[in-house]
């Protein structure tokens, strides 16, 4: 049986562990709920050691990687994952991108990272847009903080939290390399808000400017690419139970209504070591 260390019990790290199906030791930067503090080496050695797999789902703090910083030398001859995103291809102007585009993103420590890890020998999984239970344009457009842009012809890709659980204990028995997880078809953000507002009974959120968002919002809307998920296909053997936004957006609908019309999302944890 496989013993699944994580660094890292974020949102999609955690479904990750709950669908591995063996024990599971994880790292949280306070040491919260029975995880291990991040920075509690004895602890982690421990762990380490009585574990086969390794995940990081840590991203780059500055310009390093945390976890190859402090415990590379503890990973030789585990099998490793690394949760990374697709935000290493750049823009693409709307083209489509798999994983022999070049990594020409716009922050370099992702890009970095993304690198030091396939160097190591790991499987990395490249992210899109991550949507599920408690965190989607539902619960965005419910807490009344979703809007629309109209840019034209901006597309992005997404991936239901659950499919990325399925595809990371797919790539459990495969070969190393990069792997996008991502749905069939992209779609532009403002139709996802549009969909959600919808099931939810409520008219679409309103038009903004670009110029009015924050730096980091324009930075995301800059870019434009479609994300082939073709190889992970191929080789994990995996598909998306969730192929488009609609069919995981009423999935999500179907889970967590009347709760997710009517709460505030949980606030997100960029950082969780």
């Amino acid at each position: 049986m496989s013993r699944l260390f994580i660094f890292g019990l974020g949102y999609a790290a955690s479904a990750i562990g709950d669908a591995a199906g063996g024990p599971v030791l994880a790292t949280t930067r306070d040491g919260r709920a029975g995880t291990i503090r991040f920075d509690d080496g004895d602890a982690v050695r421990a762990g380490l050691a009585a574990s086969t797999h390794v995940l990081s789902s840590v991203p780059p703090d500055g310009a390093d990687d945390p976890v190859l910083v402090r415990y590379c030398a503890l990973l030789e001859g585990k099998w490793l994952g690394y949760l990374s995103s697709t935000g290493v291809y750049g823009d693409a102007g709307g083209a489509w991108v798999d994983e022999s585009a070049p990594i020409t993103g716009r922050r370099a420590p992702r890009n970095a990272a993304d690198a030091a890890w396939l160097a190591l020998g790991a499987r990395v999984f490249r992210l899109p847009g991550i949507y599920g239970p408690g965190r989607s344009a539902l619960d965005r457009v419910a807490a009344g903080k979703a809007h629309r842009t109209t840019i034209p012809g901006q597309v992005f890709s997404r991936v239901h939290v659950d499919d990325i659980a399925r595809g990371v204990v797919a790539g459990f028995t495969a070969p190393p390399g990069a792997y996008n997880l991502a749905d069939d078809h992209p779609s532009s953000q403002d139709a996802v808000i549009e969909f959600a507002a919808a099931l939810l009974g409520l008219p679409p959120p309103p038009v903004v400017p670009l110029d009015s968002l924050s730096p980091m919002a324009r930075a995301f809307y800059a870019e434009n690419r479609r994300v082939a998920n073709g190889k992970a296909k191929r080789v994990l053997g995996w598909t998306p139970l969730y192929p488009d936004y609609r069919l995981g957006l009423r999935a999500v609908s179907a889970m967590t209504r009347p709760k997710a019309a009517n709460a505030a999302p949980q606030a997100a944890n960029v950082d969780q070591r």
